[in-house]
């Protein structure tokens, strides 16, 4: 059973349309966890303006996935890049986002058998 993501969105747009839930989970297995690597970098760049597109760039995902804890750690990078903080107070949210990144990763492709 899913801990970490949830489809219920993905089978509610696709009318339970397996292969489309598998075209999703693949998408989500080839471009978040790059993208998580370079919020990472831009992060550690104090990059603001790369972080935020890299934080864009996987939000509908996380969404769609039903990934709620993980789509409001990024809107708190997010907003994080428009106050344009300190590294400091935003490494911790970082972190949580990657481990529930790769928990989910993880759980997907033990899911799918990917």
């Amino acid at each position: 059973m899913a801990l970490q993501y949830n489809l219920a969105k993905v089978y509610e747009i696709s009318e339970n349309d397996i292969e489309f839930a598998l075209q999703i989970v693949t998408l989500f297995l080839e471009e978040v966890p790059a993208e998580i690597k370079s919020i990472k970098c831009a992060i550690d760049d104090k990059d603001y303006a790369r972080t935020y597109s890299s934080c864009h760039k996987i939000k509908p995902t996380l969404d769609l996935l039903g990934m709620d804890l993980a789509y409001e750690e990024n809107l708190q990078i997010m907003a994080w890049t428009r106050v344009e903080g300190k590294r400091k107070e935003i490494k911790e949210v970082f972190k949580s986002l990657k481990e529930r990144i790769d928990l989910g990763v993880k759980e997907i492709k033990k899911d799918f058998k990917l």
